[in-house]
């Protein structure tokens, strides 16, 4: 099951997945669900989070409401689940809320199904539905109607397609845009600075992001002048199209203790690991070394 969220409100969630458990949840979905803890993404999948005792209704209810994009895999049997209906129909009312709209997303995956079965409930979704229609009372064919909109509606969404391709390389780029959307809170550089755009066209005709060197660029000048500023907006700039990143502000007079504080914050930023264990500054040059370069 997967989330949305925006800057203006906190939610327990970045992502929550909604998936049908007997079709991906111990390949795609299992694959997809670590890579996105391992980048420190907060992800919701129902087994992982919901305590023993919950209310199972009320816990998604809320898991919804507080999460903020959301990853709908669609697979053959996905219609077959009431239970994943229902959380589709929660999610698209969350999302097209008037007063909770801002900054939420669903970003649909067609796992080897096609948005067009997906929409128009043919195919295996077809099938999913003459199921539930059978000996349905009106109250049921209303929650019908409210399916069949729910899935017209997500099927239009642009999304992702798993089919013959790799699905590491789906993943990397449903992570990739994830992680961008959810970092998109830029450093504080103001707005419509004189000259900035014309030092950054000169500092991005410097930099090849699409090659694996490593580059070093000196922002020189007396002090006052903007050089941090420039800094915080060429790393606003490239910094998304990077696995990791991370801005360390550094002066000349850091001590062993404060050094040894930015290479925790350096390696915590890049791998999104909280657990390294790092003693002394040059116990963090090793690991610097062994992990980044």
């Amino acid at each position: 099951m997967a989330s949305s969220s925006s800057y203006n409100c906190p939610h327990s969630y970045d992502v929550f997945l909604s998936f049908r458990g007997e079709d991906t949840r111990k390949n795609f979905t299992d694959h997809l669900y670590n890579t996105l803890i391992a980048y420190g993404v907060r992800t919701f999948r129902d087994e992982e989070e919901l305590q023993k005792g919950d209310d199972i209704k009320s816990g998604l209810s809320t898991a919804i409401q507080d999460s903020n994009l959301f990853l709908i895999i669609f697979s053959e049997n996905y219609a077959t689940s009431k239970w994943c209906l229902n959380e589709l129909v929660k999610i698209t009312e969350c999302t097209t809320a008037a007063d909770d709209q801002a900054g939420k997303r669903v970003i649909p995956v067609f796992y080897h199904v096609n948005p067009r079965d997906v929409g128009h409930q043919w195919g295996s979704f077809q099938d999913a539905f003459l199921n539930h229609e059978k000996d349905a009372d009106q109250e049921k064919k209303e929650l019908i109607g409210k399916w069949r909109i729910a899935l017209e509606k997500a099927a239009k969404l642009s999304g992702y397609h798993v089919n013959n391709q790799h699905e590491t390389e789906v993943i990397k780029k449903i992570r990739e845009v994830i992680i961008t959307r959810l970092n998109r809170k830029p450093l504080p550089v103001g707005d419509n600075i004189v000259g900035m755009d014309f030092h950054l066209k000169q500092l991005n005709s410097m930099i090849k992001t699409r090659r694996d060197d490593v580059y070093m660029i000196g922002i020189y000048g007396i002090g006052g002048i903007g050089k941090t500023t420039i800094a915080m907006a060429i790393y606003n700039d490239i910094s998304s199209q990077f696995d990791g990143n991370c801005f360390l502000r550094v002066d000349g007079k850091t001590s062993n203790s404060g050094l040894l504080e930015l290479q925790k914050k350096l390696l915590e930023s890049t791998l999104k690991d909280q657990s390294l264990a790092i003693h002394d500054h040059s116990e963090g040059i090793n690991v610097i070394k062994e992990r980044l370069y």
